[in-house]
């Protein structure tokens, strides 16, 4: 699509997809702060997509105040350091039956594509500003891919692109907004469960958020002062073994028994407590008699948070010390993350968040952008990169990013726990070999 000129674009919508994220209000009050001092008209959408793929220009017309907002700039002050979404979110994915470019074609594959850009028309909307993780970039591009399949002549709607995950599993961007404010709040309570753990020389196995990746379940183990952390990047050797066609399936004996050799390593040490980090993207890699039967999101994913892998193992951990040792001790597993997601923005995210809503104003107004993501690099640098170099062309899907083995931010973690003697694993990683 031929960028339009800045002075075309006179109404922007604003639209926040997916899971809350720490500075989610910094982002889009620096977006339609610097919109509407430019002269221009923004419109927040409530709850992500779902009146959006509602729409019909007769039974479900948009209305002000009951499916956006038109701000102004009242709406917007002193909101950059408040929790939550000043416009909510929802999960609701326009593009769930699209799979393949082909389907692009599909009038009942792209129904509710239509009525989203049916909507955006009928309301005038010049540009939008999507804000949201990978599976909220991907509708963005199916959009975007949408609109090149309209006939010549029809209006278009230009779209850029904000990362927003506490994940931080994202391709294009070092940092995401929010990931440090959930990492910092999830952290705190690990120092205070690793108080309780010590002063009731017990151990507490903690699940914590992240999906897919194992970021935020390093970066609490890191902050937290844990003893052990693992995520499905360190699902190899004896924590691994084959599942149903070929693939990699978590050994739950193997991961117990890795925790009973800590406990015993600590025991040697005079310490009978301690803390231990597993990131939920662990469920996804449990047996499929584990999995086989749970329900599904919009977006295909489980629901992780269903299977509260700290528990499941803390329970088997608890059975494999007794038939190690005889002796019995107190294992407790819980989950962390929920309790992250609309907390009280860490500085950084602010600033961070702020930037990329700055971003969203110069890349549609400056650079006449479409099709991009905004992200920055460096001090807060500004970079603007094009959906089709973080989105697959013919799958149509983003990629998670994941921790790389043997990166110095994965050995950081390997450092900073306790060592268990023997582990050559451990050791591996360690030196980086």
């Amino acid at each position: 699509m031929a960028d339009q000129p800045a002075t075309d674009i006179r109404r922007v919508g604003i639209v926040f997809a997916g899971g809350p994220a720490p500075a989610a209000n910094a982002v889009i009050s620096a977006a339609a702060t610097s919109l509407i001092e430019d002269g221009r008209e923004v419109l927040g959408f409530f709850h992500g997509y779902s009146h959006l793929a509602a729409y019909h220009p007769v039974t479900h017309r948009l209305l002000p105040d009951e499916h956006y907002r038109v701000f102004d700039e009242r709406d917007l002050r002193g909101i950059r350091n408040t929790r939550g979404i000043v416009i909510g979110t929802a999960r609701t994915n326009p593009g769930k039956h699209i799979c393949v470019p082909a389907d692009l074609e599909d009038e009942t594959k792209t129904e509710m594509l239509a009525n989203v850009y049916r909507a955006l028309i009928d309301l005038e909307i010049d540009a939008l500003i999507s804000i949201g993780g990978d599976d909220t970039l991907k509708t963005a591009n199916l959009l975007l891919q949408y609109q090149e399949h309209l006939p010549a002549g029809a209006r278009r709607v230009r779209i850029v692109h904000l990362p927003k995950t506490i994940d931080n599993d994202y391709h294009g961007i070092d940092f995401t907004f929010g990931f440090f404010t959930a990492v910092d709040v999830m952290a705190k309570e690990l120092q205070n469960l690793r108080a309780d753990a010590l002063a009731t020389e017990s151990y507490f196995i903690v699940e914590t958020m992240g999906r897919k990746a194992g970021w935020l379940s390093y970066g609490v183990a890191i902050a937290g002062e844990a003893h052990m952390v693992v995520a499905r990047e360190d699902v190899t050797g004896s924590l691994s073994k084959p599942g149903r066609d070929g693939e990699t399936c978590l050994c739950l004996d193997g991961l117990c028994d890795r925790i009973v050799d800590l406990m015993l390593a600590r025991e040697q040490r005079g310490k009978r407590y301690g803390t231990v980090v597993l990131a939920e993207g662990l469920a996804e890699m449990l047996p499929h008699d584990f999995i086989d039967d749970t329900p599904r999101d919009d977006h295909g994913h489980i629901s992780l948070g269903m299977f509260d892998v700290g528990k499941l193992v803390a329970q088997q951990v608890e059975r494999r010390f007794f038939e190690r040792t005889g002796r019995k001790r107190k294992i407790k597993g819980l989950q962390l993350g929920y309790e992250s997601r609309c907390a009280a923005p860490h500085a950084f995210d602010v600033m961070l968040g702020s930037q990329l809503g700055i971003g969203a104003y110069r890349a549609l107004v400056e650079e006449g952008l479409d099709g991009h993501m905004v992200s920055v690099t460096g001090q807060l640098d500004l970079v603007y990169v094009p959906f089709a170099k973080i989105v697959d062309g013919k799958t149509l899907k983003t990629t998670v990013r994941f921790i790389e083995s043997g990166s110095d931010f994965h050995r950081l973690a390997r450092f900073l726990e306790t060592r268990v003697a023997g582990d050559l694993e451990f050791l591996s990683q360690r030196r980086g070999d």
